[in-house]
């Protein structure tokens, strides 16, 4: 084994050594290998693939049962495995637990810079073939194309774009306080406090953990542009935690806390949505995974809300990508999980998914006509290319997975700690800094990822 992939292994069984007990690490370190000839199973159960991911939202389960009835149309079996927890966090410590134990699904939800240490350690499958064949580089994003290669190999299957900078607004209240959806800052606050004076929350918003750090990056690139977001959250330089930028994000942040006061509680994203779609807040600032929810609770795009981009980042997309990665194991589900992966690239299924799903397809190709007026800017900014893209660090596309924790728990503790002042977060992100970048001397991460693009 490697020092690389040791090191990564030891991040993986530190990560688990709550819940994995004795495991042996014997599955981390054996090399797969082809069935011997003679050697199988009954086609049918090679035919069954267990999918380990953490759609669990209502629209989330009926995009998943979207791609399961497409893999059935196929001749494929999609056993479900859905672990709830809001932006996977739940998920990674079944696949960490599940992995260590030899008990890995053959299909697993991994995104991000978390595909390239996942794939440091040998254990997904390579879909070079599939990729090749079906001229993958001809119609993926760039952005795409970097996120799923691991060493120029490809090794995840990429589904859909989430644009995490997406701003609703209830269009009834704000014609009944005459009032237009902010483009800036100043516009922002202004028209919170008229909200606020009126009687109605301004903004609907949790404080759990990985939410109140999405509403930061937010804030981190609506101050500073996509270059100095990646400077912050990608390269992770200890002078951009220390820049006036990092303090006047973390002091609006501080800000946005004052027009709810009294009624923030850590509830899970579809609570959130729930409560917008109830009128009880004139806007909110989430990903555009929020509008299959808004749809099924009776809110119309264009009609009874609209969709924009947070304040001061029209111009900019600050994205997530769904992505599927298929473990190696032994081998003898590779021919279910090469169909499945030239399924989930496919122009109709990119249609279909990212429509039931909130995003918008992976592919250059697609038909920005069809999609909705939120998804048609989406697909439109994240076309522009890299100059206009950050990488959301609450969803694994900017840095590694213990990073991306450590970094959200002290944005979250400066934000329930009113004492905390800037300059104490901004110290503590940049003692952190430079733990990591000491770390991660000689180990795979988000670093290398961004010198590819």
């Amino acid at each position: 084994m490697s020092i690389e992939k040791a090191w990564t292994f030891g991040l993986l069984a530190a990560a688990c050594a709550f819940n994995c007990g004795g495991l042996s690490m014997a599955y981390a370190t054996q090399q797969p290998q082809p069935p011997a000839a003679g050697a199988g199973a009954p086609a049918a159960s090679l035919n069954t693939l267990q999918v380990l991911h953490w759609w669990t939202s209502s629209s989330e389960r009926k995009a998943a049962n979207a791609l399961a009835t497409r893999m059935a149309d196929e001749g494929l079996e999609w056993k479900d495995a859905a672990i709830p927890g809001g932006a996977g966090l739940g998920a990674g410590k079944v696949l960490k637990s599940r992995v260590l134990a030899g008990d890995a699904p053959e299909v697993t939800q991994i995104i991000g810079v978390s595909v390239a240490e996942w794939a440091e350690l040998g254990l997904l499958l390579e879909i070079d073939n599939v990729a090749s064949a079906g001229n993958w580089n001809g119609f993926l994003f760039p952005t795409i194309q970097t996120l799923i290669q691991h060493r120029k190999h490809v090794v995840a299957a990429p589904l859909g774009i989430h644009r995490v900078n997406t701003l609703y607004y209830n269009r009834a209240l704000f014609a009944q306080l005459k009032l237009s959806p902010p483009q800036t800052w100043e516009e922002f606050q202004n028209v919170a406090l008229k909200f606020k004076a009126a009687g109605i929350m301004p903004l609907a918003q949790s404080s759990e953990s990985w939410q109140v750090a999405a509403l930061f990056e937010n804030l981190v690139l609506a101050e500073s542009g996509p270059e100095f977001y990646r400077e912050l959250f990608v390269r992770r330089n200890p002078a951009a935690a220390a820049d006036r930028r990092t303090a006047e994000a973390l002091e609006r942040l501080r800000v946005v806390k004052g027009w709810i006061s009294g009624q923030l509680d850590e509830r899970p994203w579809p609570e959130v949505v729930r409560q917008f779609a109830r009128r009880e807040a004139a806007m909110m600032i989430m990903g555009d995974w929020a509008k299959p929810e808004l749809a099924e609770r009776g809110m119309t795009l264009d009609e009874d809300y609209a969709c924009g981009t947070a304040p001061g980042t029209a111009k900019y997309h600050l994205y997530s990508v769904d992505t599927l990665t298929m473990f190696a194991g032994d081998y003898r589900h590779m021919a279910s999980q090469e169909k499945m992966a030239r399924l989930l690239v496919s122009p109709t299924v990119q249609a279909e998914y990212n429509a039931l799903k909130g995003a918008v397809p992976v592919r250059r190709d697609a038909d920005p006509s069809k999609m909705d007026s939120c998804a048609r800017t989406s697909w439109t900014t994240f076309a522009q290319g890299a100059a206009v893209q950050a990488p959301s660090l609450v969803h694994r596309m900017a840095t590694d997975e213990a990073s991306r924790d450590a970094i959200i728990a002290e944005i979250h503790r400066y934000f329930l700690d009113d004492r905390a002042t800037p300059a104490e977060a901004q110290r503590r992100l940049g003692a952190l800094f430079r733990l990591f970048n000491l770390r991660s001397q000689g180990a795979p991460g988000a670093q290398d990822t961004d010198r590819r693009r």
